[in-house]
């Protein structure tokens, strides 16, 4: 008898996952994923030919699936300025010593600039030690609003590798460049007051970014919730072109964030298609969904923040940001990790809906990554939505992140699949009015790291 019961169970199981799997078609995300992460998107860089390659591509999917424009767009495409800002000359010396030019890195917004630490006014002198916080003292002073010469200690020499890397191709910025510059130098600080010289010579160029965003309208008989949102986001950019690897330079993005940006597109066609059980009936989306593939996450978060812009905050009951699925999560197959679980009641609603299901939502493990603030979510979550992001990346043991090497065929597709089928079978109670997360509190958001 008791064998009997376990082998019933068990074939209770597996059919309940295999009914979870069967929500989304997976050889539609296949098909979304090869296509986001094909060496012809070209890494799919904000602002360059291969990201609008992207777009073009994501707008032709909501267009298909039969998506609505958000009001007062005639297409599926936000575009907004941003500034490219590229550093064509510069050379520093200290102490009389010139400094190599792979360790001067320039962020600027003067067409020019020639310092010496004999001027009247001389720039500012700020040492960042081999102790300190270099990612937060350096992203601090990525958009100068006050000339500075920065000297980083040359402990931190893989950090600014990484950041000229980064700018190396030209610097984003959502906003004009002011009229200031920071000038830093990889060396450590002189015992004695420093002197220096530093020039630079910058271009400023104005480009065009885009957000993808198709809209189904709330059907609620109660305009007032018809009119709520429920955001389903994931940042479709990546970071184009690097050094090259056993010949291969492409950086495809297929978990960054080709993973969550596929995981849109087929919670969008879901949707379209399907009714959801409220109460005891069968009915389309009660509340208003928008699905948006957002740009120049990885170069600062711009798309993001535009799209909050265009937005009443006070309308968007929750965000579903998605970012990294492609993997299986520390937890085993069948799980996903929510940013930020415990600033909501976010993650506990969405476990609800899955009940009698093998798939759980848990925590983030990694909160020492500040996961939280680095992405999507975070410019939402400072509006006071409950705006998180779900993953499964093992992030501090992924070798491929931000490498060349970060490709479909390194992905779980089946587990990706499940991810976002629970995805859609979590979001029934927001999207249909039964269930609100509770508001995150505006003050505990910090900016991102």
């Amino acid at each position: 008898m008791k064998k009997l019961v376990l082998i019933i169970g068990l074939a209770c199981i597996g059919q309940l996952a295999e009914a979870q799997k069967k929500i989304i078609k997976q050889a539609n995300v296949e098909r979304v994923i090869r296509t986001l992460a094909a060496d012809d998107m070209q890494g799919r860089a904000a602002g360059k030919p291969g990201g609008l390659q992207a777009a073009k591509f994501l707008a032709a999917e909501f267009e298909r699936i039969g998506l609505e424009k958000m009001p007062g767009l005639t297409t599926y495409e936000q575009v907004f300025p941003a500034y490219e800002v590229q550093v064509v000359a510069s050379s520093v010396t200290l102490n009389g010593s010139a400094v190599a030019p792979e360790n001067v890195l320039p962020v600027s917004g003067l067409p020019t600039l020639s310092w010496t630490s004999e001027d009247a006014a001389p720039p500012r002198v700020i040492v960042i030690g081999p102790q300190d916080n270099v990612r937060q003292q350096m992203g601090a002073l990525l958009q100068p609003t006050a000339n500075t010469l920065v000297l980083v200690d040359p402990a931190h020499a893989q950090r600014f590798k990484q950041l000229s890397g980064y700018l190396s191709h030209g610097g984003m910025q959502g906003e004009q460049p002011k009229p200031f510059a920071s000038v830093f130098v990889l060396a450590a600080a002189p015992a004695a007051p420093v002197k220096f010289a530093a020039t630079a010579t910058t271009t400023i160029k104005t480009v065009e970014l885009r957000n993808v965003v198709g809209v189904l309208p709330g059907q609620a008989e109660d305009k007032a919730r018809a009119a709520e949102m429920v955001v389903f986001s994931a940042h479709y950019d990546h970071i184009g072109i690097l050094p090259a690897v056993a010949g291969d330079s492409i950086a495809n993005g297929a978990d960054d964030d080709a993973s969550g940006t596929t995981a849109v597109v087929a919670l969008a066609e879901y949707f379209k298609n399907n009714k959801l059980e409220v109460g005891k009936k069968k009915k389309k989306n009660q509340r208003t969904l928008v699905f948006v593939a957002f740009t120049a996450e990885e170069i600062g978060g711009f798309g993001s923040k535009y799209f909050s812009q265009q937005i009443d905050p006070q309308k968007v009951v929750a965000m579903f940001n998605i970012e990294m699925i492609g993997k299986e999560a520390k937890f085993g197959p069948q799980t996903a990790f929510i940013t930020g679980y415990e600033r909501s009641d976010f993650g506990k609603l969405l476990q609800q809906k899955l009940e009698g299901t093998p798939f759980r939502f848990e925590p983030d493990p990694y909160p020492e990554q500040n996961l939280f603030y680095r992405s999507d979510n975070a410019t939402l979550a400072r509006l006071g939505v409950p705006a998180h992001t779900i993953s499964s990346d093992q992030i501090p043991t992924d070798k491929l992140y931000h490498s060349v090497d970060d490709e479909v065929e390194s992905l779980n597709l089946t587990n990706m699949t499940a991810i976002i089928s629970a995805i859609a079978r979590s979001a029934t109670g927001i999207i249909g009015g039964e269930q609100t997360p509770t508001r995150i509190e505006p003050a505990s958001v910090g900016q991102r790291p």
